[in-house]
C-alpha cells in the first residue's frame, strides 16, 4: 500500500543489538571462558554495554533499552543453580548496565553469566563470549596466597655488611602458593614496584641498586591470578659502603717527578710533557696537580688495562683546561687503535662541551671554561646499558644507550688513541683521578666534586679603634671612611638599682652582638685595600643589613669592583621594598650587567634582614638570599676577577663612587666557594656557620 504525498510512516521496530564479548566485563576484566575466565576475590559485578539500532525515523536519544542478566552454577551436589536480574530503569542505547552478582557463590567453582537488551518490543539474541555462543565465565577465590620468601645472594639477610653501594645484587621472591602471578615489593618504605612471576606460581627476581650505607629493608607480598594478596614479609640487610677505585692517581706528586704514585692501580709513567706541582682547586683535599703541556710528551699511563668497558665502569677526575679550541681528552683507555672510551672536552659543535664517549656513543652537556676548575665523571652502566655523564656533581647531557668496546687496552691520562698514533691531548691541569669497577651512584658523585667553601673575611663590626674594623681572624680590616660608625648600646646615664628618680633612656640594641655599623648616606662607607675574593670562581657573601626610613633611591650594601664596575653589587631598592644582585660582565664604562631582585619579606622589625649571595662557578649560576630564602636566580658565565676591595655601603656607578647606604650593617662574612642552604641560615647569628654542612 502506497502512503499519500506528505503522510508519515510508522517504521518497524529494530531488535537491540546482541551484546559481544567487547561490551561485556567482569569487574574490570574482560569477558572470557575456559583457561582464560578470571578469577576474582569476591562475587563480581558483570558489566555490559547494551545498543539499539538508529532507526531512521527516530533521534538517537529515542533508543532507550533495559538489560537483563542471568548466571549459573553447579551446586556441591550437582545441581544448577541459577540467578536472574533485570535493570530497573530503561536508559539510552550505549549505556553500561551492572549487575552485582549475589553474595553465596561457592569459591572454586565455575560461574557463567550472560545478558540480553530489551527495548519493550523485542529483546536481542543473549551474548556470547566467542562464536560458539559461549557465556562469560568466572571463578571465585577467596583464599589469600602464601607469603614469599626472599633471598639474596649478595645482600644476605641479617647483620652481616654485604657487597656495596654501587654494586647490583639480585632478589629472589617465591611463594608456596600456586596461583601466584606476580609480587609487590618497596625498599625502606619507598615507592611500592610490582614484577611478574616468571610463570604461574613461579618465583620472580628484581636487580637492586644500593644507593646509601647502613641498614636496609626490603618488604614484598605476593599477588594472585584473583587479585588477593599475601602477608607481608619484611627482609632486613646491610649495605657497605662502596667499592674504593680500582685505580686511583692524585697526581701530586714532588716536582721533577717522572711517576705518578697510585692510590690504587699500577703506578703511572709520565712523559716530559707533565710537570707536578701544579695548582689545586680550592676547598678539596688536593694539594697540587699534574700540568699537561698539550704536546706529544704530555701524558700519564700505568702501561697496563684498568677498567673493563664492556662491563659497568666509572671514571672521572679534576680537571682545568688551559685552551678550548681544540677536542682534548683527560681520561681514556686503548682498545686496538681506537679508544674504548674517551672523557674529556669536544669541539666539534662550534661550541665546547664535556664529553664522555664509549663504544660510538657520546654524551656530551656542560660548557668548559678555559682556567676554570670541574670535576667531570664518565659512567657506563652494563646494567641499563646507558652512558652517562657527571659535570660539577650534576648529570649533563642526556643518558644514552651504548654498546661498549671490550678490546682492553692501557689506561691513559691526557691523550687517546686514534689510527694513527695518540691524539686530543689535555692541555691543562688535571688531577684526582679514578677508576671503579662499579656504578658511582649520584650522591657519589656529588661528593666527589664538592668543594668546601672557605672563609676569606668575618668582619663582626662591634669595634672600630683608629677607624678599623678588624677580621675575625687576623685578615685586612674594614677602613670606615668619614660618615661610617661603629654603634654600641650606651650605658644608661643612671643606675635605677641606686637613684629612685632613675628613668633612663632606652637605647636600641645593635643588629647582632655587641655592636654595628651606622652609614650616614652622604659618603659613609666600610672598605677592604685589597679583593677579598676572587670574584670569578665561586664565592658567597652575606651581611646583616637595616635601611634607614625616608630613602628613596637605590643604595649599596655590598659590593666588589674594578677601576669602572662592580663584578658583584647588592643593593636595596626602596621604591619596591626588594633587594637587587647585579652581577657585572666586565671591568669597563657601560659594561653589561645581569641583575635579578628578591622581595623583602616585610618589615624587618629593626632588626635587619640577613641578605647573601651565591655564586655557584661550578654550575654558572648567581642566587640571591633574604633571611635564608633563595628570591631569586639565574644563569650567569661572565664573571671576571675583581682588583678592587670589598666594599661596604656603596657601589660603583656612571659617574664613580655612589649609591651609598643610609641605614645599618653587621656581621659581614665572606667565603670562597659556594655555601650550602644549611650553612646560609646560619649566616648573620654571630656564630661561624658549619662549611662542611
Amino acid at each position: 500500500m502506497l502512503a499519500a504525498p506528505g503522510a508519515a510512516v510508522a517504521a518497524d521496530n529494530l531488535p537491540p543489538l546482541q551484546p559481544t564479548a567487547a561490551d561485556l566485563t567482569t569487574d574490570s576484566e574482560a569477558c572470557a571462558a575456559g583457561e582464560d575466565r578470571p578469577f576474582v576475590p569476591a562475587s563480581p559485578r558483570a558489566n555490559a554495554v547494551l545498543n539499539d539500532p538508529v532507526e531512521d525515523d527516530l533521534p538517537a536519544e529515542g533508543n532507550v533499552v533495559s538489560g537483563e542478566f542471568e548466571a549459573w552454577w553447579q551446586d556441591a551436589d550437582g545441581v544448577e543453580q541459577r540467578r536472574t536480574y533485570r535493570s530497573p530503569v530503561s536508559l539510552p542505547s550505549g549505556s553500561t548496565f551492572s549487575w552485582q552478582l549475589p553474595s553465596g557463590i561457592p569459591a572454586g567453582t565455575v560461574v557463567s553469566w550472560r545478558v540480553r537488551a530489551d527495548d519493550g518490543e523485542a529483546v536481542s539474541p543473549w551474548s556470547a563470549a566467542d562464536a560458539g555462543g559461549g557465556a562469560c565465565e568466572f571463578v571465585i577465590d577467596d583464599t589469600n596466597p602464601e607469603p614469599p620468601a626472599v633471598s639474596s645472594t649478595e645482600y644476605p639477610e641479617g647483620s652481616v655488611w654485604s657487597d656495596g653501594v654501587g654494586s647490583y645484587g639480585t632478589f629472589r621472591f617465591d611463594s608456596p602458593s600456586d596461583d601466584v602471578v606476580g609480587y609487590t615489593y618497596s625498599f625502606l618504605g619507598g615507592a611500592r614496584t610490582t614484577v611478574k612471576a616468571d610463570r604461574p606460581g613461579g618465583p620472580a627476581e628484581i636487580r637492586f641498586l644500593p644507593t646509601s650505607t647502613g641498614p636496609s629493608r626490603i618488604e614484598v607480598y605476593a599477588n594472585d591470578r584473583s587479585g588477593r594478596r599475601s602477608a607481608t614479609t619484611s627482609y632486613s640487610f646491610y649495605v657497605k659502603e662502596g667499592r674504593s677505585p680500582v685505580g686511583q692517581w692524585a697526581l701530586a706528586d714532588p716536582a721533577g717527578s717522572r711517576t705518578a704514585e697510585a692510590t690504587a692501580g699500577p703506578v703511572a709513567r709520565a712523559g716530559t710533557g707533565v710537570a707536578f706541582g701544579g695548582p689545586a682547586p680550592s676547598g678539596t683535599a688536593l694539594t697540587s696537580t699534574a700540568t699537561l703541556d698539550g704536546t706529544g710528551h704530555g701524558f700519564l699511563t700505568p702501561d697496563a688495562p684498568v677498567v673493563d668497558t664492556g662491563r659497568t665502569f666509572a671514571v672521572g677526575g679534576w680537571v682545568r683546561p688551559a685552551a678550548l679550541d681544540h677536542d682534548m681528552t683527560a681520561v681514556s683507555q686503548d682498545a686496538g687503535t681506537a679508544p674504548g672510551f674517551t672523557l674529556g672536552v669536544r669541539t666539534a659543535s662550534g661550541e665546547p662541551v664535556w664529553s664522555f664517549g664509549t663504544g660510538g656513543t657520546r654524551v656530551e652537556g656542560g660548557s668548559p671554561e678555559a682556567g676554570e676548575w670541574a670535576y667531570v665523571l664518565g659512567l657506563y652502566d652494563a646494567e641499563t646499558g646507558l652512558a652517562r655523564l657527571y659535570v660539577n656533581g650534576e648529570e649533563a647531557g642526556t643518558a644514552a644507550a651504548a654498546t661498549p668496546a671490550t678490546a682492553a687496552g692501557d689506561f691513559q691520562i691526557g691523550r687517546a688513541r686514534g689510527k694513527a698514533g695518540y691524539r686530543d691531548r689535555w692541555q691543562g691541569e688535571i688531577g684526582d683521578v679514578r677508576a671503579y669497577d662499579r656504578v658511582v651512584v649520584p650522591a657519589e658523585t656529588a661528593r666527589l666534586a664538592r668543594r668546601t667553601p672557605q672563609e676569606r673575611g668575618h668582619w663582626a663590626l662591634e669595634t672600630a679603634p683608629g677607624g678599623l674594623s678588624p677580621e675575625a681572624h687576623g685578615g685586612e680590616p674594614l677602613v670606615l671612611a668619614a660618615g661610617a660608625s661603629v654603634y654600641t648600646r650606651p650605658a644608661p646615664s643612671c643606675e635605677p638599682e641606686s637613684d629612685p628618680f632613675c628613668e633612663p633612656s632606652p637605647a636600641p640594641a645593635p643588629l647582632v652582638g655587641a655592636g654595628h655599623l651606622d652609614l650616614d648616606g652622604a659618603g659613609g662607607h666600610a672598605a677592604t685595600a685589597g679583593p677579598v675574593v676572587d670574584t670569578r670562581d665561586s664565592f658567597t657573601v652575606g651581611a646583616v643589613v637595616h635601611v634607614a626610613e625616608g630613602a628613596d633611591e637605590p643604595m649599596t650594601v655590598l659590593s666588589q669592583g674594578g677601576a669602572y664596575g662592580d663584578a658583584f653589587k647588592v643593593r636595596y631598592v626602596p621604591a619596591t621594598r626588594s633587594f637587587e644582585l647585579a652581577m657585572g660582565h666586565g671591568d669597563a664604562p657601560g659594561a653589561q650587567e645581569t641583575v635579578i631582585t628578591g622581595k623583602t619579606p616585610g618589615s624587618d622589625g629593626g632588626r635587619g634582614y640577613r641578605v647573601a649571595v651565591v655564586h655557584d662557578a661550578q654550575l654558572n649560576r648567581v642566587t640571591l638570599y633574604v633571611d635564608g630564602f633563595a628570591k631569586a636566580e639565574t644563569s650567569f658565565r661572565s664573571a671576571w676577577t675583581s682588583t678592587g676591595g670589598l666594599q661596604v655601603g656603596r657601589g660603583r656607578t656612571a659617574d664613580g663612587w655612589g649609591e651609598y647606604l643610609h641605614g645599618s650593617v653587621d656581621e659581614v662574612h665572606v667565603f670562597s666557594g659556594a655555601l650550602s642552604v644549611v650553612s646560609l641560615g646560619q649566616l648573620g647569628s654571630g656564630a661561624e656557620p658549619c662549611l662542611s654542612c
